[in-house]
């Protein structure tokens, strides 16, 4: 007689090596979606129950951007309703700013960035050329660029510094401002920027990628460029995990462009809607993935399920 035993999705999901029950499960998200099938939340408690310790480190970083901006809120305003898609709870937060502010040493159980951003915020807040949420997002980037165990999250954040750093090039530059009082970090990209007096930075020999980021920059509505930079990132992120679907960098971009998604909610929907499809079909122009393997990875998709 032969015993057939059934395993629950996490088991099963551990014994494979990936989360394909997890990913197979999720609705199929596109950034000209008006319509949410899944919450950051609802997500968040399934990842939980699923991902094994090491890949909770992982997105532990996704979560940690929310609770940065979190305390920059918090430290302008004690009374302000946060995000609660972070790491921290409330509790934790006040036990941060306040062991900042009575210590001359960072607390080990939080980053020691945020410590110390917390402990000479009072300090910095009312200097003329001091900008919170950018020294900020500055130093998470920085932090999850030299920690994070994984490659492809470690690129997504550095993508971002280094889309930051040179829209903010170019803006300066069309500007006649100081381009070196707006870049932030060290690294090839800023070096570049820093050191090079072309057009471009010499940036578009360098980076195929910077042809496009020129494209935003000459667009005049702030909030087409916006909604350009993400459908750009969006792009990235489909590239990066074309071929594993079911991974935890899939389960990480996934992530990511929920996010997005809940950015644009308070958007006029229709005209946000149309005008995401238009963005997406121009950035794609050239299949970007050889269309051989487009075929085969789709394939397997359908053989998926």
């Amino acid at each position: 007689m032969v015993h057939t035993v059934s395993l629950n999705p996490s088991i099963l999901t551990k014994i494979m090596g990936n989360y394909y029950c997890l990913m197979a499960g999720l609705p199929d998200i596109a950034l000209e979606d008006t319509k949410h099938e899944v919450s950051i939340t609802d997500l968040r408690e399934e990842l939980d129950a699923v991902l094994s310790d090491k890949d909770k480190k992982i997105l532990f970083y996704f979560f940690l951007k929310n609770d940065c901006l979190n305390l920059v809120k918090l430290l302008k305003n004690p009374h302000v309703e946060i995000d609660n898609h972070g790491n921290l709870s409330m509790e934790q937060y006040v036990d941060l700013i306040t062991s900042a502010r009575e210590m001359n040493f960072n607390v080990h159980r939080y980053p020691a960035f945020m410590s110390e951003f917390a402990r000479n915020y009072a300090y910095n807040k009312d200097k003329e050329d001091f900008f919170p949420e950018d020294v900020m997002l500055y130093q998470f980037y920085k932090y999850a660029i030299e920690t994070c165990p994984n490659s492809m999250v470690r690129q997504w954040y550095k993508l971002n510094l280094d889309i930051t750093n040179i829209l903010t090039a170019f803006l300066a530059r069309k500007n006649g401002w100081n381009v070196s009082k707006y870049i932030q970090g060290e690294n090839e990209v800023t070096e570049m920027i820093l050191t090079n007096s072309s057009k471009d930075f010499n940036l578009t020999a360098e980076y195929d990628y910077v042809a496009d980021l020129v494209k935003i920059v000459e667009c005049e509505d702030p909030v087409e460029k916006e909604r350009r930079i993400d459908a750009f990132k969006w792009l990235w992120l489909e590239e990066k995990t074309f071929f594993d679907i079911f991974s935890i960098e899939a389960v990480f971009a996934y992530l990511c462009k929920l996010d997005m998604l809940f950015r644009w909610d308070k958007l006029d929907v229709e005209k946000g809607r149309e005008i995401f499809k238009e963005i997406i079909e121009n950035l794609r122009g050239e299949a970007r993935v050889p269309e051989e393997f487009q075929t085969k990875a789709h394939h397997v998709r359908n053989l998926m399920g």
